[in-house]
């Protein structure tokens, strides 16, 4: 599952990404070059993937410039910045390194992208595992139901701003947050932050009154996009504030009739972890 930032190959670990919007796995290149130059150092398969990759430039090869930097957990517990590659462009960085390992991890990548691409063919696939997964961590039928519906409406936001002139990974990342801002009155790392999680989706460790208020933020701005034909990030910065407000009444509303904050630090995290099941903690405006 998402959730899951590490992968193993032989025995080592390789730090991995997943990208929602896509349905793409990223993997850390430099964690791959170690395994390929079986070189334990960090810093050793750095300084050689940092040779290779100015040798690739020079080349004018492509595969360079389709890397991403993405923040992943370093040896001292903090996020930084590393290049990152989905399956295929690690396919064609790899034929670059002899190594005898490369044909064990081009059959490894294969494996990761084999799913994927059984996905593309019969989406009812990701769906139905998806679901399972819920079930087996104790998730009602109901709560299964709004997570599900709540992503389809999310799906339908960001196929919007794709023909809208939003495509930049970190222009979604913006436009999700001041949405969640407007509608909870926190910033999606701040929720986060309240329920204890750190690599985790948020959405899978909402409550059903959370997941239907983003849902309803998320709806709320499409439909108000698509009534002005909102294109680039300026209006559909404006047109997610106004979809996050439609949200933002809703939840007051609801909170002075039952008394209680929608927004709170209950989770699904395993018992016994450090934050686990918070309940009561209150959030929000």
């Amino acid at each position: 599952m998402p959730e899951k930032s590490l992968a193993v190959f032989e025995g080592k670990q390789i730090r991995r990404h997943y990208n929602e919007k896509t349905g793409t796995w990223y993997f850390s290149i430099i964690d791959i070059i170690q395994v390929l130059i079986q070189q334990p150092e960090y810093q050793t398969a750095r300084n050689y993937w940092k040779v290779l990759k100015n040798r690739l430039n020079k080349e004018g090869s492509e595969a360079v410039t389709k890397c991403n930097r993405l923040k992943m957990m370093a040896a001292d517990g903090k996020m930084r910045l590393t290049d990152a590659a989905d399956p295929e462009t690690l396919l064609r960085l790899i034929q670059s390194v002899p190594s005898p390992k490369a044909e064990p991890i081009k059959l490894w990548l294969a494996r990761v992208g084999y799913e994927r691409m059984r996905d593309m063919v019969d989406p009812a696939r990701s769906l139905d595992r998806a679901r399972e997964f819920w079930q087996q961590h104790g998730r009602s039928e109901k709560w299964i139901q709004q997570r599900m519906m709540g992503q389809e409406t999310r799906n339908k936001l960001t196929d919007y701003w794709q023909n809208h002139e939003v495509t930049k990974e970190e222009e979604y990342a913006i436009l999700t947050n001041i949405i969640h801002q407007e509608w909870s009155g926190v910033s999606v790392q701040k929720h986060k932050s309240l329920k204890g999680l750190k690599d985790q989706n948020l959405r899978d460790h909402m409550s059903e009154a959370e997941l239907i208020f983003t849902a309803l933020a998320e709806l709320s701005t499409r439909q108000i996009a698509e009534s002005v034909n909102a294109t680039g990030m300026e209006e559909n910065t404006e047109a997610g504030r106004k979809g996050g407000g439609i949200a933002k009444k809703a939840r007051r509303e609801l909170e002075t009739k039952i008394g209680r904050k929608v927004v709170t630090g209950e989770n699904f995290l395993p018992p016994g972890s450090a934050k686990a099941v918070r309940k009561g903690k209150k959030g929000g405006e």
